[in-house]
């Protein structure tokens, strides 16, 4: 059966998607982590901006899942008023034409990102996936109006919305890996009464180039981790052996960098609690932050935990939040038995 979760995870999920935080920028979601985690452990930070809740004594234990969203950073505002961006992660462009946009200056502005109408298309423009710096997003404001609230460098999101699915599938824009922090807070609340030591990191910057779980490791003498990302789930458009289901529970990673042991023991643990889960098979690097944890000082066993979800990198990102339980527990349940045999 599965572990007991003292928390309601629709709930959870829906406060961790409602502020921004693209990668370098991420102190907005650290303020609402911190309301959570402190009555559960203790929270610290560190110069990168990852965050941490550590509880308990002893065999220590690491949960790792990134905080950051992709977005773009803001170049210039133009004589009319338009702004002009680069991005922050990988942004498909093909997505680009028409979408809302969340532009975070001194306040929250909304806007648009420009597209010709079909009637003005010359031949071929249709087929045209422009590049980012050739975009432009429309505020409603003149530049004098822009300037007043927006600066170079501001984030700009995607709209963040919240959107009830069938069945308890969920959309929004940053699921990737606000998915992954919330199974980490349930696994930490499930687990922070036993006789182990376990540190929950909520990492900064994967989205450009897995930078903070590259430190955040480094000087807590940790025996082994679990890091916590989504991976693709099945669409009619993929190859159906590459991706994992929704609805069908975690995807415990099995990878010549990830640790066997904790791959095996995560599989035992799910199948002992009947816990539902599948399996991912990777041929090499995860491309998630296990990838930089397991050889982190003189190397850290690693092992991965994904969430299946939809539409990865999208302004309507799908998962199910039982795959998030399952994930939770999955966790929750290695961790139970391992300090059961560490504290025979």
């Amino acid at each position: 059966m599965d572990l007991k979760i003292n928390m309601d995870t629709l709930e959870l999920i829906k406060k961790l998607v409602s502020v921004p935080a693209v990668s370098g920028t991420e102190d907005n979601l650290q303020d609402v982590l911190r309301e959570i985690l402190e009555p559960i452990g203790t929270v610290s930070t560190d110069s990168m901006n990852n965050l941490f809740c550590t509880v308990g004594e002893g065999y220590h234990f690491l949960l790792d899942a990134h905080t950051d969203e992709i977005g773009f950073v803001v170049t210039e505002i133009t004589d009319s008023g338009f702004l002009r961006v680069s991005n922050c992660g990988g942004i498909d462009r093909r997505l680009l034409l028409a979408a809302e946009v969340s532009v975070w200056g001194k306040r929250e502005v909304r806007g648009v990102i420009s597209t010709l109408p079909p009637h003005l298309q010359k031949d071929g423009d249709e087929s045209k996936v422009p590049e980012i710096d050739e975009i432009a997003i429309d505020i409603g404001m003149t530049h004098d109006e822009a300037a007043s609230t927006i600066s170079v460098g501001d984030r700009v999101t995607f709209a963040h919305y919240f959107t009830e699915l069938l069945d308890g599938r969920i959309s929004s824009n940053c699921l990737d890996d606000r998915a992954g922090c919330a199974a980490i807070i349930l696994a930490l609340n499930a687990v922070k009464d036993l006789p182990v030591k376990v540190t929950a990191m909520f990492s900064s910057q994967e989205e450009v180039g897995i930078r903070g779980a590259k430190v955040g490791p480094f000087g807590k003498n940790i025996d082994e981790a679990i890091a916590v990302d989504v991976s693709f789930g099945y669409t009619p458009d993929c190859k159906k052996e590459e991706c994992g289901e929704l609805s069908k529970g975690a995807m415990i990673g099995i990878s010549p960098i990830l640790d066997n042991g904790i791959s095996k023991g995560l599989i035992s643990a799910a199948e002992e609690a009947g816990v539902q889960y599948q399996t991912e098979i990777m041929n090499g690097v995860t491309g998630t932050n296990a990838d930089v944890i397991s050889i982190t000082e003189s190397g850290i066993k690693c092992g991965l935990v994904s969430i299946p979800l939809k539409y990865m990198h999208t302004p309507i990102e799908v998962i199910d939040v039982k795959d998030v339980e399952s994930t939770a527990n999955v966790i929750a349940a290695y961790i139970r038995e391992k300090a059961g045999v560490l504290n025979a």
